[in-house]
């Protein structure tokens, strides 16, 4: 979360991806770096056990959000 917050600060777009066990800790992150409600897009957790393809399921799942934070796709989570 913090890279995706300075790299904002640096005015460059970000989408940050986090798993689901993260998402108290993520949103103190933004909070702190200054970015109260900073948007992301988060799958399951866990990553490390999952097989390559496992994973590039996961990333395929959360693409469109991904865009959409980006500004890519429409703007359907506002």
């Amino acid at each position: 979360m913090a890279d995706g917050t300075v790299l904002e600060t640096l005015g460059i777009p970000a989408a940050a991806i986090i798993t689901d066990a993260f998402v108290s800790s993520g949103n103190a992150m933004a909070k702190a770096q200054g970015f109260p409600g900073y948007r992301y897009s988060m799958i399951p957790h866990p990553l490390s056990s999952l097989t390559l393809e496992e994973v590039q399921q996961r990333a395929l799942s959360v693409l469109p959000d991904v865009l959409d934070i980006l500004g890519v796709i429409g703007d359907s989570h506002q």
